[in-house]
This record gives C-alpha cells, structure tokens and sequence, in this order.
C-alpha cells in the first residue's frame, strides 16, 4: 500500500495555479470558498498582461515562469490552468519538485503522456488530482445513484449530445486553440467532461466507432463528431458533439433508457432534469426539482465542490474522487474516438498498454 506524505494539519494548504486564462478564475472563485482551509500563494502565466490581472484580483505572488514558481515557491500543490497539451511536461516538473498536482481537463492530449503524469507523480510520491468537476453536479450525484442503487435495472442505451458554439473567434483568440498538440477538438476539449460521463455513470466501454470532422472552423481539429459505443454489460449508445450551433449553446444532456427506468438531463450543461421516471419509488424522487438549476455557463458550479475534496484528501480525511487513474479513464476513450475517426474501425478497449 502507497505511504503518501503527511497530511497537511495545523495550517491552511498552498495552492499557486499555473495558467491565468479564463477557466482561471473558477479556480480562485473556489478557493475564496475554502479560505478556511486553502491559501492562493502563487499565480504564473507568460502573458504578462493575464499575469498581472491575476495577481492584483488574488494578491497572490505573480511568476512569469514555472520554474520561477518552483524556485521560490512554498506552495503544497500547483494547479495546471493551462493548455491541454502543456499538461505532461508541467506535470513532470512539478512532481520532480516534490508537489502535488491538479491539472484541468484533459490532463493530457496524447495517451502515453497521461500514463507519463500517473507514473512521475507515483516515483515522486506526490498526488496527482483530475478536475471533473461536471461529476459534482447535484443533478448528476441523483443520476449516479439511480445506476448505483440499480434502478434502471438493465441499461439498454445512452445518449449524449453536447450542442454548443464555438465561432472563429474563440479558436483565433490565442494560437493553441484547435490544435493538435496543445487543445484538441470538440471532443478532447468541449466535451471532455461529457465523455468522463461514458466510463463514470454506465460502466466499462467494450468498444467505439468514431466519425470527426471539421466543417466551418479554420482549425486543425475537429469540430463535429460522433461516437457509437458498446460497453461490456451490453448496453448500446452515442455521443453526438458539435461546436457550430446556432446561434449559441444549445444542449448538454444524457439520456440513458433501461429496463426499469428512463432518466434525460439536460439544459445548457447537464443541469436540468427533464424526464425522471422509475417503476419503483425512492426518496430521491423528491429531490429532482430542487436538484435542477439555471446556468448560462457550461462549466457549471463543481469546482468549489471538486477543491472540498482536494482539501480533504491533503488533510488525510478523505480518498479522491479523481486521481489521475481516473482520468486515464476519458483520455483513453477520447484517444479510442480519434484512432478510431483516423482509421476508419472499431478500437476495443481498453488500449494497449
């Protein structure tokens, strides 16, 4: 059995987040709710202007490099906010720096790179944390249980779209977007979090087939796409994706049909529970409406949720809920789906070690 470090007791937990981009400030939004416990220490990023803004809305100590950062930091866990395909290398350099790691999603863009992180932060001896805030949901933590409690009995098939808008502008506002090597397409990057939703609700997957395509942006990626899925209980499915709804975000939503039950939660980003019918009853049919939330924003209210866990598990109160095992989970899917696109055939998983 792993000995992790000491837990942090007696004091607040440092954090410095790497990257001052706009999914930034979920971060430092969900550490002002843990001031109890956390401490914004650092902020770092290489566009000087970004960096600047940072540290005057934290008041945390501004770096202009990573290795400026590890050099002089006292921070307990660094927070990778930045480009996908940044992940692996930072990752790396700060497990070698003996701290512990968050990383956003997907924590990495090429599959041997995720197997990389998990074991540098394993010889290192130090954490590695997966954002996949979008499972914190409370229409979600409903679905979740419905499966675990057994509800729909057999699950016969799942559906997920995610029907968003991405226009030219938001790939041409910084030149890693829609790329190959730092982003990824709609997939890997918008709809990370939905394909989390495959392995994490239904079960292990037996086996996709992909189809992608790039149909308006001036990208490299994709920006449609489609999955066909079979996962090893049998159950059948698809997740339909695209960035090119007009004339903006539309839906996010799973479906999932079963034997003794149908279950849709949808609105903008799985935070409407649309349709919730079993054969049998359960204390929690009581606690759909309230479940349910209005949201203009895809990334949703999880991330104050996800740092509470965190916390906890660097206070040695409690196990994570996504460590970077679990994130190998969507990446591997997510590579499936591009080898898949790429070769035009069925790839069983899981992928090969």
């Amino acid at each position: 059995m792993r000995r992790w470090p000491a837990p942090i007791t007696g004091r607040k937990i440092r954090f410095a987040v790497v990257g001052c981009g706009r999914i930034a400030r979920n971060h430092f939004a969900a550490l002002k709710q843990h001031a109890e416990y956390a401490e914004l220490v650092g902020v770092c990023d290489i566009n000087s202007e970004a960096l600047r803004a940072a540290a005057a809305e934290t008041g945390a100590k501004p770096y202009g490099s990573l290795a400026d950062l590890l050099e002089d930091t006292n921070a307990d866990i660094v927070v990778l906010t930045t480009p996908s395909g940044s992940h692996p290398e930072q990752t790396m350099l700060v497990a070698a720096a003996g701290l512990h790691v968050m990383t956003e999603k997907p924590m990495a863009t090429r599959w041997n790179d995720g197997l990389q992180m998990v074991k540098a932060c394993d010889d290192a001896n130090v954490r590695l944390f997966v954002v996949k805030q979008n499972r914190k949901n409370a229409t979600l933590q409903l679905l979740k249980r419905a499966v675990q409690q057994g509800r729909f009995g057999r699950i016969y098939m799942v559906n997920i779209n995610v029907f968003w808008t991405r226009p030219q502008e938001y790939y041409d506002s910084a030149a890693w977007r829609g790329t190959w090597e730092y982003d990824g397409g709609a997939f890997m990057n918008q709809a990370s979090h939905y394909v989390d939703l495959l392995d994490w609700l239904i079960g292990p997957i037996e086996s996709i087939q992909a189809y992608t395509a790039t149909l308006a942006r001036d990208i490299e990626v994709e920006d449609s796409g489609v999955i066909s899925v079979r996962w090893r209980s049998g159950a059948l499915g698809s997740m339909n994706v695209t960035m090119l709804t007009y004339p903006k975000n539309l839906e996010g939503s799973i479906t999932i049909i079963g034997e003794k039950g149908t279950v849709k939660v949808g609105g903008v980003a799985v935070n409407d529970i649309q349709h919730w019918q079993f054969s049998d009853s359960h204390e929690d049919d009581d606690k759909v409406k309230d479940a349910s939330y209005a949201t203009t924003s895809v990334y949703g209210f999880g991330h104050p949720l996800y740092y509470d866990n965190v916390i906890k598990v660097l206070r040695g109160e409690a196990e994570p809920d996504t460590d970077g095992r679990e994130g190998l989970k969507s990446l591997e899917v997510l590579i499936a789906a591009y080898l898949s696109a790429r070769d035009g055939k069925r790839i069983a998983l899981p992928l090969d070690y």
